[in-house]
């Protein structure tokens, strides 16, 4: 199989992994070192997000991911991708992360460039080693905020330092975004909203908000608190939600740290508040950038089979989807809007 099927260019060979040198610095290492020993899995799955980004810099620049990541968690997805590409998988390890993350920019980029999202905020809840502040400059007009626990903020922020004190190229150091606020705070508890209004949220201003990779590590009554608060915002001010869902079948595999799921996000949202909802799935024509040419991919077969199966018919296992999810609405939609716009 070339690797032009697998989403590579022709003459790109997953080359040996090279870390930056600052990765090697004993306060970056020491920093790294703690994330091993401290941090549990909802906190370390930022580093991985960052590692998937780091090693696919063939479809993603994130030239910060690869320090955010460290060494460990890229070491670990380079050796899987090494593996699939020795058995000529059909997908490569990293390729939902991907897509993901080109998903969620795009789309972001969108909202912004819209009539009613020209200089919106841009509030990241779970925000974790992201660094589209840095790297995006549809974010020139946005104030943007980062939500997420302190220790997580608090390292990053340290990474960021020793890379800007360090030799490292400077400009991509440099927010692109009109400004940058980090809110530690745990949107599990019940004081996020009023940390992030104390920091300079304004609730009357047109905002995005982005959950990418955080719904299903909380629990179902979590979950649905955060969504009903964004969707209550939409009675206030044009509200944009870009999330990622996940369904029945991929929480409930063994050994699984995910907890809340929903098989139809595109019915869930609109019932708590958002008029308008539009889904895509892995490998759609929104939701694959050119990173999933083989017809047999995996992501395909799942979007040929109705969403309401959890167990694939053919062969019995189960079909763990991830729903990729735009939800918004303003105060001047009708509210008996007739219902979501839907791609399934």
């Amino acid at each position: 199989m070339s690797d032009k099927v697998n989403g590579l260019p022709d003459d790109q060979a997953w080359r040996e992994l090279k870390l930056p040198d600052l990765l090697n610095s004993d306060a970056v290492r020491d920093i790294h070192a703690t994330i091993e020993k401290e941090w549990d899995f909802l906190q370390r799955s930022a580093c991985q997000t960052a590692a998937g980004r780091a090693l696919w810099k063939h479809a993603i620049h994130d030239p910060l991911a690869d320090l955010l990541a460290g060494e460990t968690y890229l070491r670990n997805l380079h050796e899987k991708i090494k593996k699939d590409r020795l058995n000529n998988a059909r997908e490569i390890s990293g390729v939902i992360l991907a897509v993901r993350t080109l998903w969620f920019d795009s789309r972001l980029e969108d909202a912004l460039n819209s009539p009613n999202g020209r200089a919106a905020q841009v509030v990241l809840l779970g925000a974790g080693m992201d660094t589209r502040a840095y790297r995006l400059s549809c974010l020139k007009d946005s104030d943007v905020f980062e939500v997420d626990f302190p220790e997580v903020l608090d390292v990053k922020t340290t990474i960021l330092q020793a890379a800007k004190d360090s030799a490292y190229d400077s400009q991509h150091i440099m927010s692109k975004a009109k400004s940058l606020t980090r809110v530690a705070a745990d949107i599990r508890e019940s004081d996020w909203m009023e940390k992030l209004e104390i920091a300079g949220y304004l609730p009357q201003k047109s905002t995005v908000w982005i959950l990418e990779g955080i719904l299903y590590y909380l629990t179902q009554s979590h979950a649905m608190q955060v969504l009903r608060i964004l969707a209550n915002k939409c009675a206030l001010t044009h509200t944009v939600l870009l999330a990622d869902f996940m369904n029945k079948s991929s929480t409930t595999l063994s050994n699984s740290a995910f907890q809340f799921y929903c098989d139809w996000p595109d019915h869930l949202l609109p019932s708590i508040g958002f008029t308008h909802v539009k889904l895509s799935q892995i490998g759609d024509p929104d939701a694959h950038f050119g990173l999933l040419n083989d017809p047999l991919n995996l992501f395909n077969k799942l979007r040929s089979l109705p969403r309401s199966l959890q167990t694939n018919p053919d062969d019995g296992t189960p079909c763990c989807r991830l729903y990729l999810v735009e939800a918004s609405g303003s105060p001047d939609q009708n509210a008996s809007h007739n219902g979501p716009i839907t791609q399934s």
